[in-house]
């Protein structure tokens, strides 16, 4: 009786921490992994695709290129449209 007792209490006190997590600084740094990193290399590699499509002669190099550059504007522009919403709200 008294082993459950302290298995029950250890339970309690390890999942306490877990309880308290901070899921706003943990999506504030998923938020800056994929803005900072992950999304600007998409945005170069689509580049380089279309650049290459655009080298290579395809037929649709124009539409690879202006959807390319779309792309990376909106990419690298995220965190000011972010913010610009950010205020409009608030």
């Amino acid at each position: 009786m008294k082993i459950k007792l302290l298995v029950v209490l250890g339970v309690i006190l390890l999942i306490a921490p877990c309880a308290h997590a901070d899921v706003e600084g943990s999506l504030r740094g998923l938020k800056d992994v994929l803005f900072n990193a992950i999304l600007p290399l998409f945005a170069m590699m689509g580049l380089g695709f279309a650049a290459f499509s655009f080298l290579t002669g395809n037929p649709n190099a124009k539409n690879h290129l202006a959807y390319a550059i779309t792309g990376a504007v909106i990419v690298f522009g995220a965190q000011s449209i972010l913010d610009l919403i950010r205020r409009t709200v608030q």
